[in-house]
């Protein structure tokens, strides 16, 4: 930062309030580089600007390229500590600690604030009425404990759509695993007992759930109900089966907790955090914070280690305690569970763990948070080395730890879009990718529309510049991305193109015997080509196919909505906004046409004699194309 720039902030920040607040500082083209919260703004901003030789090298690059500094003024330290969380995940500041696990883990959602509940897989937590339960590691496991407990519990497993229009049972209530409450076979609080089944096992209080289905199966059995009785009996063993195979730390709490433990060195730090439910722990989750080395001086750990907090726990599940590797001190500690509380509405405790059952959690969080740095730091350097073979074989300037490729997509001659996926480090950076929808390209011009989506890509300063562009093609497609990289004045920009080479053994049969990935690069008459098991392929292959895979889903998800809205169209009375309106209450025409004259009639702007139109309207155009078909 130049001397000038330098005095002139630090003149600016002695003006700034004594309130909490949250600081935003920035760099070139005015991008967020770093946000921190303060309970003092001017004291807290003023620090950055000493001649403190005490600052981390990180600090220090920071502050050489703050150019601006700005702030948002909170009423309370609490509101500071949210308002930081929510900004972070908003623009991903560069010098920020950034959680870039972007997988969203599974949760088992229970909607008991419904009159006749059911299980859902959820990937988020909301503030809806329902019960939470996880975060668990496994999707296809979240799936069958589920269909487990529908099976056990006859818990409904039918859409809310299919429930309100049903009118008589369907084959789940026929083969004995629903009480079809659907058309009231059931009333709401029988429904509801045995749901509660459910709810307690997913509460972990399993010896409740034994205890009420034996007495159930004795029941049936003193009835000589014996095949009610067997198939109690057999989802009692079922459901030990499930317990036996969950490492219980104490079975007498129904408390929720997590614990958290970190390991790092130079090259990072992985947090892991421990999942434990009603006593029993269901799972592990780790975080690792690249180019962070959690044992560097400069470094205070109590800060990192709220900041990890403050975002973890923005989207995910909060239990009722979390137990700390280190004491952050009783202020941190405190603000910490008033910001937990705020956002969980209920209490929460934030300690350092000190009683032996606390420790015992911190260190298996220590311990699966080693095991799991070894893994990822030798995967890491197994990219890097990738990366440096791609470097030397295509002779690039600098490590392409950016790379960035684009796919064009047409669907039968109709709209076009283009997808721009981007790798960091040789892995998926999905913040960054992005759909366009091609506006000035008429019919199929692959050179105008590619033309369109790097003129309006290079035209975002705020993004940083790739290393690589990669092509899907070869000489041809790799001259038209250079000569429109050049037009755009970003010639500066390597690309290459890539394409495959088919050899066939046996012309008649047409069976292709292999395929070999071959990279074409400019002013070059031959292709350079790699190993097939080496790491530099899978990545630039890899980043290929995932263009490919984003630019077919966006254009499907278009299709979709554009088929939607064509038999929308057919609907006399009904206009954009409202159209708009049932595409949002609605995720297909199907749902639409399975509803209620009510359900729709109570929307915003409709009432019932639109809803029956709508109804009648879209029954007589499927009618007419079943009998087209035929």
């Amino acid at each position: 930062m130049a001397s000038s720039k330098f005095d002139e902030l630090k003149d600016k920040v002695r003006e700034f309030p004594t309130q909490s607040g949250v600081y935003l500082m920035k760099g070139v083209t005015e991008k967020i580089i770093y946000i921190g919260k303060a309970k003092n703004l001017r004291n807290r901003v003023r620090s950055y600007f000493t001649d403190n030789k005490d600052h981390s090298p990180k600090t220090r690059l920071l502050v050489q390229n703050i150019l601006e500094v700005e702030y948002i003024l909170t009423k309370t330290e609490v509101e500071a500590f949210l308002l930081e969380a929510s900004l972070i995940k908003k623009h991903r500041p560069k010098y920020n600690i950034r959680l870039r696990d972007d997988k969203a883990y599974p949760y088992i959602r229970l909607t008991w604030s419904d009159e006749f509940p059911r299980l859902y897989l959820a990937r988020k937590v909301r503030k809806d009425g329902s019960m939470y339960f996880g975060p668990y590691t496994s999707g296809f496991a979240v799936q069958g404990t589920i269909r487990f407990l529908n099976r056990t519990f006859k818990i409904r497993d039918c859409t809310d759509v299919m429930f309100k229009t049903r009118r008589r049972p369907c084959m789940t209530y026929q083969i004995g695993r629903c009480t079809a409450p659907c058309v009231e076979y059931i009333s709401q609080d029988e429904y509801k007992a045995e749901v509660e089944g459910a709810k307690l096992f997913l509460k972990g209080q399993s010896r409740k759930v034994v205890k009420a289905m034996t007495e159930k199966m004795m029941a049936a059995a003193d009835e000589e109900k014996f095949e009610v009785a067997a198939r109690l009996r057999d989802s009692i063993q079922s459901v030990k089966a499930i317990l036996e195979k969950q490492a219980v730390i104490n079975d007498t709490t129904e408390k929720d907790l997590d614990a958290v433990g970190f390991y790092g060195d130079e090259r990072g730090c992985l947090i892991e955090t421990v999942h434990v439910r009603a006593g029993r722990v269901i799972g592990t989750r780790p975080h690792f914070l690249p180019h962070f080395d959690p044992n560097d001086s400069a470094e205070d750990p109590r800060e990192w280690l709220i900041d990890f907090l403050n975002q973890y726990y923005e989207d995910n599940f909060i239990p009722d305690d979390v137990l700390l590797p280190l004491d952050v001190g009783q202020d941190l500690s405190k603000l910490m569970e008033e910001v937990l509380k705020e956002r969980s509405e209920h209490k929460v405790g934030v300690r350092f763990a000190t009683d032996e059952r606390g420790r015992n959690l911190v260190d298996m969080a220590h311990e699966n948070a080693k095991s799991h740095f070894m893994k990822y730091v030798s995967k890491s350097e197994e990219k890097l080395r990738g990366l440096d073979e791609i470097k030397e074989k295509l002779g690039l300037p600098d490590r392409p730890r950016r790379i960035e490729c684009y796919d064009i997509s047409t669907f039968q001659g109709a709209e076009t879009v283009a997808s721009q996926v981007v790798f960091e480090d040789g892995v998926p950076a999905k913040e960054h990718y992005r759909r366009y929808k091609i506006r000035t390209v008429e019919g199929i011009n692959d050179f105008a529309s590619m033309y369109e989506v790097l003129s309006r890509r290079f035209k975002h300063t705020e993004y940083e510049d790739p290393q690589l562009i990669v092509i899907d093609g070869g000489k041809g497609q790799l001259s038209q991305a250079v000569r429109i990289l050049e037009e755009i004045g970003r010639k500066d920009i390597p690309v290459v193109g890539l394409a495959k080479a088919r050899t066939e053994s046996d012309f008649q049969k047409q069976e292709v015997e292999s395929t070999e990935e071959r990279f074409f690069l400019p002013g070059r008459s031959n292709p350079v080509t790699f190993k097939n098991n080496a790491e530099a392929l899978y990545i630039l292959t890899g980043i290929r196919d995932e263009a490919h895979r984003f630019a077919i889903t966006y254009h499907r998800k278009l299709r979709e909505s554009s088929s939607l809205e064509s038999e929308l169209d057919y609907v006399v009375g009904l206009g954009e906004k409202r159209k708009k309106l049932l595409l949002t209450q609605f995720n297909s025409i199907d749902e639409i046409k399975m509803a209620d004259p009510e359900e729709i009639a109570k929307l915003k702007s409709f009432n019932r004699v639109l809803a029956e139109r709508i109804l009648l309207q879209l029954n007589e155009t499927e009618e007419e194309e079943v009998t087209a078909e035929e």
